[in-house]
């Protein structure tokens, strides 16, 4: 008679766990590692301490941060609310739905960097259709630069990233809603609930986990968002659109201190781990009360 576990099922999952420290954990560790050097494109390196994440909370740390949390925030939130009401109006019993299901996809489809440029296109102030249909209804007295003037290119990234993401958010939301059972809304419809009082008592209610989970994807998704500012920006004009992701890429990349780059890598890694953490208590609270009623 045998006694204990069979380790054969834990040893089909070595070749899985050997991939996931390659590919995961040890780039991790060395970025840790690099955070305490003062590595650079010199063949030596040397450990300093904590000099790399001391630089960074005395001189970028509260502008930058401050910055990509108003970005993301402002963001993902619009993503959410469009992206919910879009999942309303493509779930409502009317001709051609599957069309407009389709007609939504171009821009989560499209590549991104070809996104950008056509919405780089459109804020031009010399030929851009924007600053055009300004200056025609009069909003505009002359050429409007969007990307020249610091509160116009931080919305004007916002708005392309809103643009960008809605689509996927409506989807995931769609087919959330599509898992409600029809029985609910039949009986409140009987009863003589009104559609906002189905909408608010049944199917946001029943929503929640899936918002809670399309909202974390999505910070994620959103903080980490290189392309979209760089090919618009560049982090610019004057740095009001540099969040830290934009930063981080500045001061390894292009300023070759991979040292310090390394150290606000480990930032974002923390923020982001902390905004998981915040995700898993929410859902989990989500769960319980799910599970009470």
């Amino acid at each position: 008679m045998k006694t204990g576990r069979d380790p054969f099922p834990y040893l089909l999952l070595v070749p899985a766990l050997l991939l996931v420290g390659l590919i995961a954990a040890w780039p991790i560790i060395e970025t840790f590692r690099l955070s305490f050097t003062n590595a650079s494109m010199r063949p030596t390196q040397e450990y300093v301490g904590m000099e790399n994440y001391t630089k960074f909370f005395n001189r970028d740390f509260w502008p930058v941060i401050t910055r990509t949390l108003i970005w993301t925030t402002l963001s993902v939130s619009l993503k959410l609310i469009i992206g919910l009401l879009g999942a309303v109006l493509l779930n409502a019993a009317v001709p051609g739905r599957a069309l407009f299901r389709v007609l939504i996809m171009p821009p989560w489809v499209v590549p991104i960097a070809v996104g950008c440029f056509m919405w780089a296109w459109l804020y031009n102030g010399q030929f851009g259709m924007i600053s055009g249909l300004g200056q025609r209804i009069g909003l505009f007295s002359g050429p409007f630069e969007f990307l020249a003037y610091k509160q116009a290119a931080f919305i004007s990234t916002v708005v392309t990233d809103v643009w960008i993401g809605t689509p996927l958010v409506a989807l995931y939301l769609l087919a959330a809603m599509q898992t409600v059972p029809t029985d609910l809304y039949e009986a409140a419809w009987t009863d003589g609930a009104s559609r906002f009082y189905r909408f608010r008592r049944i199917t946001l209610p029943l929503l929640m986990p899936s918002i809670a989970t399309m909202a974390l994807l999505s910070t994620i998704w959103t903080f980490n968002s290189f392309d979209i500012i760089w090919i618009l920006t560049e982090g610019g004009p004057r740095g009001s659109t540099t969040t830290m992701i934009i930063d981080t890429y500045r001061t390894a990349i292009s300023r070759f201190r991979y040292g310090e780059g390394a150290a606000r890598a480990v930032m974002i890694l923390i923020c982001l781990s902390v905004l998981s953490a915040v995700y898993l208590l929410m859902l989990l609270r989500l769960t319980r009360k799910g599970r009470a009623r």
